[in-house]
């Protein structure tokens, strides 16, 4: 009797330690809605959007936040919450300026948008430190750090790597510094350091993805060539493929030619 192996890793999730629960968990998705309508009919570019597990800011559905590098070291945050008119409302703005040179304090300026704020200077202060971790600010010229509302806890051997939303090609986007760390032994809190320019700012709000990961093994990886006979094999597979494929054409009402050929052989193979 042949064994049977469950080959499925569990990552085990624990929430932002300043608002546990708040905010979406993590999930997959492979569609992107600025993406042409043809995309749905690449299977590999939508595995590739699929990629990991889509990361939410920890808000509730009536606020939202914007970050905003301003040049000269200077940052501005502001918090906003949605009136009874379903209108956006900015409760606060909270101005960072960084020190010249790095040397020197950091100036923090808290203004209140509105008459009898619910809130404190210090109170808003915090609630900008859920969001964005003012400390990194900065670091390189540019750079915003988004907190995320959940994060993650591999399993021996496996570590997390954090991403941008891939297949995001609306412009502008701002780049972000990738980073892999062991998250099978470092409580590491799930942060996405993006870089701006003077005038760029980046948004959120509980349904908007603020990153995403993937989970990678840490053994290392032999490369070797293939040999000629590999070689000849891989040419017949591809052709064989390649007929496969074009024998298996559809056409939508569009008038748009594709081939679910590589997704019917994907889901065979599972």
């Amino acid at each position: 009797m042949v064994p049977q192996y469950d080959l499925r890793m569990e990552v085990r999730l624990f929430p932002n330690p300043v608002r546990p629960g708040v905010g979406l968990k993590p999930r997959r998705e492979s569609q992107r809605p600025f993406l042409p309508q043809h995309a749905r009919h690449c299977p590999v570019l939508e595995a590739g959007s699929g990629l990991g597990y889509l990361v939410y800011p920890a808000l509730e559905a009536h606020e939202a936040f914007h970050i905003e590098f301003q040049g000269d070291g200077r940052f501005e945050f502001r918090y906003f919450l949605m009136g009874a008119d379903t209108k956006w409302v900015p409760l606060f703005a909270l101005t960072v300026t960084l020190p010249v040179g790095s040397v020197g304090m950091i100036k923090k300026e808290v203004a209140f948008l509105v008459a009898n704020p619910p809130i404190s200077e210090e109170g808003a202060i915090k609630v900008a430190q859920t969001f964005i971790v003012l400390e990194d600010l900065g670091t390189p010229p540019g750079a915003v750090t988004l907190r995320g509302s959940t994060n993650f806890r591999t399993p021996p051997g496996w570590d997390t790597v954090y991403l941008p939303v891939l297949n995001m090609i609306e412009r502008p986007i701002a780049p972000m510094l990738v980073v892999r760390v062991e998250t099978d032994w470092y409580p590491q809190e799930s942060e996405f350091r993006y870089v701006l320019a003077p005038g760029e700012g980046l948004p959120g709000s509980r349904t908007l993805p603020i990153g995403q990961v993937c989970f990678v093994p840490r053994e290392e990886v032999t490369l070797r060539d293939c040999t000629d006979a590999e070689i000849e094999q891989i040419k017949q597979e591809k052709a064989t493929f390649m007929q496969e494929k074009s024998a298996a054409k559809r056409t939508t009402n569009y008038g748009l030619e594709y081939s679910p050929h590589y997704s019917q052989k994907s889901k065979a193979k599972k």
